[in-house]
């Protein structure tokens, strides 16, 4: 079990900035090139899609849809940070490539792109780990990530063509069973 460390607020704040403007970036240089990096999105059961488990992410579909991940990334990173960097990375890799493995494996034929499947990833996570921690900060967290975000859930539907519900299921499966592996921490007494 890997135990939990304090991030400052201030430290949580660079990095939760520091994540949305590299996305920022990307999306900017991708507009500039007609959009170019989409190309590099996870396409399902095609081995050239296969880059895009580790690109994915990091590419949006334009403004909106970029927009419309920012808010969501920013506020769940924040408060990721507060279960520690080292779980933050890990439920942040682990939503990226697993649920993006899982995606090339069972997604529909389409080009998968965005953070969503990681920010369903962080939210899985953040509301489990807090009722699995026992610790009443983390489950205030829990309580309220559940209540603002909870909309979420209606996204792992497939209700839209244009949206990609796999990675959003997928990356929430991933997140919930990261806290189950991760949630408890083995320093904390009773």
């Amino acid at each position: 079990m890997i135990k939990r460390t304090y991030v400052s607020f201030s430290n949580r704040l660079k990095i939760s900035t520091k994540l949305c403007l590299l996305i920022i970036f990307i999306e900017v240089i991708n507009q500039f090139t007609g959009g170019f990096f989409r190309s590099f999105g996870i396409i399902p059961r095609n081995i050239s899609g296969l880059s895009g488990i580790v690109f994915a992410p990091f590419l949006h579909g334009g403004l909106v849809h970029l927009i419309s991940n920012l808010v969501p990334l920013f506020v769940l990173t924040l408060l990721m940070l507060s279960h520690g960097r080292t779980r933050f990375v890990l439920v942040f890799t682990t939503s990226a490539l697993i649920g993006g493995l899982l995606v090339w494996f069972f997604g529909r034929s389409a080009n998968h792109i965005g953070m969503s499947g990681v920010i369903y990833g962080l939210f899985g996570y953040l509301v489990v780990a807090g009722f699995i921690s026992r610790e009443f900060k983390l489950f205030i967290v829990s309580c309220l990530v559940a209540f603002v975000y909870g909309g979420l859930i209606l996204g792992v539907l497939p209700t839209l063509p244009q949206v990609s519900f796999e990675s959003h299921l997928f990356g929430l499966l991933v997140g919930i069973a990261m806290a189950f592996i991760l949630g408890k921490d083995p320093s904390y007494k009773s």
